[in-house]
């Protein structure tokens, strides 16, 4: 079953019952979970960071990142409420760390696995302690390359299996390559194929690239989708996603540097149904007639039926021989081993053959 993460972010924008309002709209909409996003703004960003170029569009262009982000923050106070409040709801609660405190702040909520963000791909560092916490872990891999990709799995499969940190990269790789370390990340890692541009352009969803990443490493893949609407993520789910994150929102004219790329909450629910179809249409991957599908049989193929009268013990010749929709007789695949044949019997112009 495709697992849906309803992407609340921080479109919270720092309200309280904002946050709570979202939790409750990723349980109505049917998602599987509701993720959040926790973290330090003085530890994740320096005075001098730059925002990109669609956080100056959809914020004050010249506020600090630091500043934004600022305002953006989830208080520890609220996540056991909001963890609490979910459970109550039928939703799981999840949310991203992006620094070793925020995270060592959510392993005291014992949350069911961990989402890497795009950005913290190459971060070493909290990539190993991720992997520590021992959880199930989901990487979304915006921005990165698949040798990127890979450096960020050997961390994480190194992490697994030690408690300390390595004295150096090269001794990552060394433990990557020895037999059975990849194939050891099978059940506890999936991939997320990301754009990381909001909203992302559709010639640069490159949902192809799902294909590739589970090819070369073996693992489950998603996709984290930031284009506007729903036709992608549902297509992702057509080409095998495992997984699907999407940022929603109250209101997409909320400020903040995510409404604008966000599901209202009725569209929300519209892409859990869409991709709950989806998985739904396709099937167990056999051809085969569908229940539904024998009484139409019966009545859409057609039979052999004679269009000429024949004597018993007659030649039958081609031309004595037709199709029609009969509902019973022979089927027209065996026309022409009649051809030849003496009659059994006589039949009439109409007769069909038993």
């Amino acid at each position: 079953m495709v697992r849906i993460i309803a992407e609340a972010g921080v479109n919270h924008n720092g309200n309280r019952e904002m946050a709570f309002e979202l939790v409750k709209v990723a349980a109505d909409a049917g998602a599987d979970a509701v993720k959040f996003q926790t973290f330090n703004a003085e530890r994740l960003a320096a005075l001098t960071a730059p925002k990109a170029k669609y956080q100056q569009t959809t914020t004050d262009s010249f506020e600090t990142q630091l500043a934004m982000l600022k305002k953006l923050e989830l208080p520890t106070a609220w996540h056991a409420e909001l963890q609490q409040y979910a459970t109550d709801l039928g939703v799981t609660f999840i949310s991203t760390a992006f620094d070793l405190q925020s995270l060592a702040f959510l392993q005291t909520l014992d949350l069911p696995y961990y989402k890497i963000p795009s950005g913290e791909i190459t971060n070493g560092p909290l990539l190993l302690a991720f992997a520590q916490t021992g959880k199930e872990l989901i990487i979304s891999t915006g921005m990165a390359t698949l040798s990127e990709v890979e450096q960020a799995l050997a961390i994480v499969a190194f992490g697994y299996a030690h408690k300390a940190e390595p004295e150096s990269l090269d001794q990552v790789w060394r433990y990557w390559s020895a037999p059975g370390i990849q194939a050891s990340l099978s059940g506890r890692v999936s991939l997320l194929h990301c754009t990381s541009q909001y909203p992302t352009p559709m010639e640069e969803v490159n949902l192809k690239a799902m294909g590739t990443l589970a090819n070369t490493f073996g693992l489950p893949v998603g996709y984290s989708d930031h284009t506007q609407g729903l036709v992608i993520p549902t297509a992702a789910v057509a080409l095998g996603a495992t997984i699907i994150e999407k940022h929603f929102t109250l209101d997409r004219t909320l400020p903040g540097p995510d409404h604008n790329a966000s599901l209202e909450p009725g569209e929300l629910t519209e892409l859990v149904n869409n991709v709950r179809s989806v998985e739904l249409a396709l099937g167990d991957g056999i051809k085969k007639p569908q229940p539904s599908e024998w009484d139409t049989r019966k009545a859409a193929r057609q039979q052999v039926i004679f269009s000429e009268t024949v004597a018993e013990g007659e030649i039958i010749q081609r031309s004595a021989l037709s199709t029609a929709r009969c509902g019973r007789g022979t089927s027209p695949m065996t026309l022409w081993d009649m051809v030849g044949k003496p009659a059994p019997q006589a039949y009439q112009k109409g007769d069909v053959p038993e």
